[in-house]
C-alpha cells in the first residue's frame, strides 16, 4: 500500500469516528428532551433542518440533484424502513443506555449478510453463517431475556437493524442508476411528508392516553413546548448533518473495508456519552455481549472482503 493510499486511509479513519462521534451526541440530545417534545414532531423539525443544510450545499457546490428514481417500488420500501427503522431507534433511547441501544442496533451487519444471501443471491459460506450465530449470541446477552421479565420493547434497536438492513440492501441493489443525492433527497421527501401526515393525524394528543414515558413520547401533543425542546433539535440537525459530511467524506476518500470497521466506534462513544450525560455504566453483560457483536461483524466485514461481497461495508451510514 502506497504512503498517499495509507495517509487517505487514515484521514478516512479520523472522519469517520469524527461522524460516530457526532452520532452519539444527537443520540443523547434524543435522550435528554424525549420528555418535552413528540417524536415524530422531532423527527420532522430535524429532518426540515437537514434538508436546509443539503440543499444549501448542493447549491454551493452547484450539484445537479435529480428526483427521478429508476426503482419508485423499492425506494418506497427504503425509505419506509428506514423511517421506521430509526423511529424504533429512537423509541429504545427512552427506556435503555446509549450503551445497550448502539450495541443491539450494531447486530444490523448479520441481517445485511442475511438479507444479500436470499435477495442479491451472495454466496455465503460457513463461516459467515457460524458468525453471524455467534453475533446473535452475543445480542441475546445483552437483552438477557428471562421468559417471566422480558420486555419486548428491549427489541426495538433490533428492529432498528433489520429495517436498517433491508434500506441498505436495497440502497446496494439501486445505486447502480440512483446516486447518493438522489437517494437521500427521497428521504427527507418521505420523512417529512409522513411527519405532516402524522401530525394532522395525530398531532393534537388525541392518542396520549399513556402514563408511561415512552408511550407518550409517541403519542404526546406537538408544539407544546418550542422554547425548550427546539433549540436543542436544531442542534441535533446541524450536528447529524456534520455526522453525514464526516462519513460521506470517509467513504469517499479511503477504502470502504478498513474506515466500515470503525463505525463501530459508536459503540465506545455512546458508553462516554451516557458516562457523562447520565452518570450510566454499562452492566458487565452489556459489555461482553457488545465485544462478541462486533468480533462476528469484523469477522463478516473481514469475510466479505476475502470473497469481494461487500454488502455490509460499501453502504456508508450517511442517511441516519
Amino acid at each position: 500500500m502506497s504512503p498517499m493510499v495509507k495517509d487517505q486511509n487514515t484521514k478516512g479513519i479520523l472522519y469517520i469516528m469524527t461522524g460516530m462521534a457526532f452520532f452519539s451526541i444527537q443520540d443523547s440530545l434524543i435522550k435528554f428532551i424525549y420528555n418535552d417534545i413528540a417524536l415524530f414532531e422531532l423527527y420532522l423539525i430535524r429532518t426540515i433542518i437537514q434538508a436546509s443544510l443539503l440543499l444549501a450545499l448542493v447549491l454551493v457546490t452547484k450539484r445537479k440533484v435529480s428526483f427521478k428514481t429508476h426503482y419508485p417500488l423499492l425506494t418506497l420500501l427504503r425509505v419506509v424502513c428506514f423511517f421506521f427503522g430509526f423511529s424504533f431507534f429512537y423509541i429504545s433511547l427512552t427506556f435503555m443506555t446509549l450503551a445497550m441501544t448502539s450495541a443491539l442496533f450494531f447486530s444490523c451487519p448479520f441481517f445485511m449478510s442475511m438479507f444479500a444471501k436470499f435477495f442479491l443471491k451472495e454466496q455465503i459460506g460457513i463461516r459467515r453463517w457460524s458468525a453471524i450465530v455467534v453475533g446473535f449470541i452475543g445480542v441475546i446477552i445483552v437483552l438477557n431475556p428471562t421468559l417471566e421479565e422480558f420486555n419486548f420493547l428491549k427489541l426495538a434497536p433490533v428492529a432498528c437493524a433489520i429495517c436498517y438492513a433491508i434500506s441498505m440492501t436495497i440502497t446496494k441493489y439501486t445505486s447502480d442508476k440512483d446516486d447518493i443525492y438522489t437517494q437521500m433527497s427521497w428521504l427527507y421527501v418521505f420523512a417529512i411528508s409522513a411527519g405532516i401526515i402524522i401530525f394532522l393525524v395525530s398531532g393534537d394528543g388525541k392518542f396520549n392516553t399513556f402514563s408511561d414515558p415512552t408511550f407518550q413520547f409517541i403519542t404526546r401533543e406537538w408544539f407544546t413546548n418550542p422554547l425548550e425542546a427546539w433549540p436543542y433539535v436544531v442542534v441535533m440537525g446541524i450536528v447529524a448533518f456534520i455526522s453525514f459530511l464526516c462519513v460521506f467524506s470517509a467513504y469517499s476518500i479511503a477504502s470502504p473495508s478498513i474506515i466500515s470497521l470503525f463505525e463501530y466506534s459508536y459503540i465506545i462513544w455512546a458508553m462516554l456519552a451516557g458516562y457523562i450525560l447520565f452518570e450510566t455504566i454499562p452492566l458487565p453483560r452489556t459489555f461482553f455481549g457488545a465485544a462478541i457483536i462486533i468480533a462476528a461483524g469484523v469477522y463478516i466485514y473481514y469475510r466479505e472482503k476475502v470473497k469481494g461481497q461487500m454488502i455490509a461495508t460499501d453502504t456508508p451510514t450517511v442517511n441516519r
